[in-house]
């Protein structure tokens, strides 16, 4: 299983046409919102009950983290959160369904909470992938409407 979701997510991000399919259009076809200055949309993309249900236990998932970049927790207990982000990454990959351009971003954070949990379960002594969990779930933050995603999850 482990070895299957890298490979997984980036066949996402490719397009890959049998997956491009099963992300049927959820969300009513717009243009992309705007950038601002800072990159992020001007107006956040629209979610559906399955990405603010996966980003949620994500998002919870990543705050636990934080006992152990602080050393409250052992390497085994950090791959069984990395286990738990793996399932929950398979989730929404198989049941999100947006609108095209909303799930191309959606793959982009994606695929850096994967690589990160795929680090975390190469070397769980090393804690240097943690970070890059944080900074994917404030782009989802910024990108995403997901009112309820920061409601107790502290992402720093």
């Amino acid at each position: 299983m482990r070895n299957l979701l890298l490979p997984l997510v980036l066949l996402c991000i490719a397009g890959s046409p049998a997956l491009a399919r099963d992300h049927a259009h959820h969300a009513p076809s717009a243009a992309a919102p705007p950038a601002t200055a800072q990159g992020a949309p001007a107006q956040r993309w629209l979610t559906d009950a399955p990405l603010r249900e996966g980003m949620g236990r994500i998002g919870r998932t990543v705050a636990t983290f934080q006992h152990y970049e602080h050393g409250h927790m052992n390497p085994g207990q950090a791959m069984a959160l990395a286990t738990l982000m793996e399932r929950d990454i398979l989730f929404l990959v198989a049941n999100c369904k947006l609108d095209p351009a909303a799930d191309a971003t959606l793959h982009a954070i994606v695929a850096r909470l994967s690589l990160a949990v795929q680090a975390v379960k190469a070397d769980p002594g090393d804690r240097g992938a943690i970070p890059s969990m944080h900074e994917a779930l404030r782009d989802y933050g910024r990108q995403f409407d997901d009112p309820g995603f920061n409601k107790g999850v502290e992402l720093d």
